[in-house]
């Protein structure tokens, strides 16, 4: 029993380590949710892995370098006398930024969230 608990003490310390992480210097947490990038035929796809993460909270900000994500996954458990008994799923706010590959101007072509995955993609700029 004893090796057990110690078992899944280290499965949730892992899995805190995977998702979370501390942003800046206001010790705020936060989660990251995994992240695909792939280039193929003349464009960049980014899927991001956003199970229970509703269309309206997504904000997506392109900037010359990178494109920021994010979202709020709201706790879905919120009624009195609720008792947890496992927690592995992350919840809250995140933000996600990732560095784009070093190539000519690119723009938003596409943004689609279907079966809890984001997929955002991007093409070259006309004319660049």
């Amino acid at each position: 029993m004893w090796g057990e608990a110690l078992s899944l003490l280290e499965q949730a310390d892992r899995l805190h380590r995977q998702f979370f992480r501390v942003a800046g210097a206001e010790s705020v947490q936060t989660w990251e949710p995994p992240v695909d990038v792939v280039e193929a035929a003349g464009r960049l796809d980014v899927h991001i892995a956003l199970p229970g993460v509703s269309p309206e909270s997504i904000t997506v900000a392109l900037e010359p370098d990178a494109v920021v994500v994010s979202a709020l996954r709201p706790f879905p458990c919120r009624e009195t006398g609720t008792h947890i008994h496992r927690l592995e799923i992350p919840y809250g706010r995140f933000e996600r930024r990732l560095a784009l590959p070093p190539q000519a101007p690119i723009e938003l072509a596409a943004k689609r969230l279907a079966d809890g995955v984001l997929t955002l993609s991007f093409r070259r700029k006309e004319g660049a």
